[in-house]
């Protein structure tokens, strides 16, 4: 029998999704719920904080990111867990369709901001907020592709045992951007625009977020980055995800 260890996650043990709930019950089981609240309640006060004042350019930047972080929420906890053949392709394949939906919004978000930096002049990259979101960009630009050539073309990988391979990686630096994008949410609000427009007290923001990281983290398996000893068997011989 398996070690009971390789099925408790990073912070401790919950109760696992039993083998034949339908995946999308992965969005709100467990502490799930406490991250659909968290990511929920961040993008309501940022929404109605945005539209209780005027209307410019500007105000889509933290709507549409605001939204990206929503639909990469969903994108991971889809997966937590994830165990037999069928089941694991319906999850990879809805990973793949959320990560593309929070790709559209990032992008977008991003393209505010620069083409409003290209009309008003203005400088690029003077708060922490701005360094953090372009080094975010670039990094989610780099696990977008990574993520979907290994599951789409995983010859250039050398092979699907390779791809496999390096999947935890893939995993561990998912988990890594995503709670610094939660970081670099938080730091907007000593941005200009914050302090200056929409005035979102940096408590309101606290709890949101750190329900969001706790409960998304709080879901690792340490198995899956070979921290835990020998690999937990599903009835087709495969390993949970």
């Amino acid at each position: 029998m398996a070690d009971a260890s390789v099925r408790t996650p990073l912070l401790g043990h919950i109760s696992r999704q039993p083998i034949r709930d339908p995946l999308v019950r992965n969005l709100w089981s467990d502490v799930g719920l406490i991250a659909q609240i968290g990511v929920a309640s961040l993008v309501i006060i940022v929404w109605v904080s945005v539209f209780l004042r005027p209307l410019i350019l500007f105000s889509g930047h933290p709507l549409a990111q605001s939204l990206g972080v929503l639909a990469l929420t969903q994108a991971i906890l889809i997966l937590q867990p994830t165990h037999e053949a069928d089941q694991k392709r319906v999850g990879q394949r809805s990973h793949a369709l959320l990560n593309l939906t929070s790709f559209v919004f990032f992008v977008t978000g991003v393209s505010i901001i620069e083409v409003n930096k290209f009309r008003s002049s203005g400088p690029h990259w003077h708060s922490v907020h701005g360094v953090l979101g372009i080094i975010l960009s670039i990094c989610l630009l780099l696990q977008y592709l990574v993520g979907v050539t290994m599951w789409a073309v995983p010859k250039l990988y050398g092979g699907t045992d390779n791809a496999r391979a390096i999947w935890k990686y893939h995993r561990a630096t998912g988990y890594i951007i995503y709670s610094g994008l939660l970081a670099t949410i938080f730091s907007a609000l000593w941005t200009d625009y914050n302090k200056n427009v929409l005035g979102i007290k940096w408590w309101y923001i606290l709890v949101p977020v750190l329900a969001a990281f706790v409960s998304v983290n709080f879901r690792i398996n340490l198995a899956k980055f070979g921290l835990s000893g020998n690999k937990v068997q599903t009835r087709q011989g495969e390993q949970a995800e």
